[in-house]
């Protein structure tokens, strides 16, 4: 078959198709066409209509999830100069402390003289002890004085006379040696007599407890009737002029940064009254244990300094450059101060610092902050490490 042919026979097929033939196939291509198109409209409708319903959802979303979020306050501190304080604890005390007991040998005690907070002059006696021995004694060494000098007097007038007869031919040169030797002897023994009665007087001195510089009267440990000699220990204990101290515990770091000369402030328990004090001399050596060292914090006398007791320190050593916050801002748990923070997608992070003594303005932040940081205000305590929250920046004070 031809192409001829085939021509022929498609003109054959068409003659056999009747006009109503020809109307149903028009129908059935006009409705294909029909359906493609409802297809595309259809298509395109939803291209169109379901990315905006879509956006429409995501936006109604994400205002659920503004509405779920919390709204907090932040604060960026900054950095601020802020004087720098060292808070410490100690033991008042004595700075120089005088304990005072017996000197000599002894005995029963027939008097005492002061009371604790008393203040005594140097060499001042502070307790008497019984010397009726001691006393006839020195009457004992006194007459032998009185019969040593007798004798040197006696010795002194036969040497005079001796001398007389030497030179009439009476007496001889070697009888006159003898006499002026008699009479040496007589000085010297003179002599060994008032020592002799000198170191009776002073043993009777030592029985009087007396104040090695003046003072004021820490304690009494003794009393009239008590016997007490050299192991007796301690029966008074001064301190000189009345100056007080206190030995301020302090970490190793914090010691490091202390001078001589630093002001301090020192508060004891239970007074609200504060004393102004000065180091006058920080430790040599650090406990291996704890860790810490001394400072020794003069302070001039008051009867609220009581030694003994305790009292806090807050020591100026300088001024730095740290962020300030207030205090709703810093919250502490078993592993320290920390703050939250607004980091990055508005979600709470937790920075450990280390902080500085309260003051009225705020608390300095020492390390843990650069005080560019968004930090929640308040509320701190009822959020959570990870959770998103919408920051408010607040309001400066007026």
């Amino acid at each position: 078959m031809n192409y001829e042919s085939s021509i022929s026979h498609q003109s054959s097929d068409m003659d056999y198709l009747t006009d109503e033939d020809i109307v149903a196939r028009r129908k059935r291509r006009n409705l294909i066409i029909a359906g493609v198109l409802v297809v595309v409209a259809i298509f395109a409708a939803y291209m169109i209509f379901g990315r905006s319903a879509s956006n429409a959802g995501g936006a109604a979303a994400d205002s659920a999830a503004n509405k779920q979020s919390p709204r907090v306050t932040v604060i960026v501190p900054g950095q601020t100069s802020v004087t720098n304080l060292v808070t410490a604890t100690g033991s008042l005390g004595a700075r120089r402390e005088m304990p005072v007991g017996v000197v000599g040998e002894g005995g029963m005690v027939t008097r005492v003289w002061v009371e604790p907070g008393d203040w005594v002059r140097p060499g001042q006696v502070l307790a008497s002890i019984e010397r009726s021995v001691q006393s006839q004694e020195a009457n004992q060494l006194a007459a032998n004085v009185v019969v040593a000098q007798a004798d040197a007097r006696l010795a002194q007038s036969e040497l005079d006379r001796a001398s007389a007869l030497v030179a009439r031919g009476f007496i001889s040169k070697a009888d006159l040696d003898r006499k002026t030797a008699t009479r040496d002897a007589a000085r010297a023994r003179v002599a060994v007599a008032k020592a002799q009665l000198g170191a009776g007087q002073a043993r009777i001195g030592r029985l009087d407890v007396r104040a090695p510089a003046a003072g004021l009267v820490l304690t009494r440990a003794v009393e009239p009737g008590q016997v007490v000699g050299a192991g007796s220990g301690v029966l008074f204990r001064l301190a000189r002029d009345g100056e007080m101290e206190l030995k301020a515990q302090l970490a190793e770091g914090d010691l490091a940064r202390m001078n001589e000369g630093f002001s301090a402030k020192v508060t004891p328990v239970g007074t609200p009254i504060s004393f102004t004090g000065r180091i006058w001399q920080l430790s040599p050596v650090i406990d291996p244990q704890a860790r810490q060292g001394v400072a020794r914090i003069a302070l001039a006398y008051d009867k609220a300094l009581r030694p003994g007791g305790f009292a806090t320190a807050e020591i100026v050593s300088g001024t730095i450059q740290a962020p300030l916050l207030p205090e709703s801002a810093v919250q502490s748990d078993e592993k320290g101060n920390f703050v939250l923070v607004v980091g990055k997608d508005n979600k709470i992070e937790r920075r450990d610092v280390k902080v500085g003594s309260v003051t009225s303005t705020g608390i300095p932040v020492t390390a843990g902050l650069s005080g560019k940081e968004r930090v929640v205000l308040t509320a701190g305590a009822f959020l959570n490490p990870g959770e998103t929250v919408i920051p408010e920046l607040a309001k400066a004070a007026r």
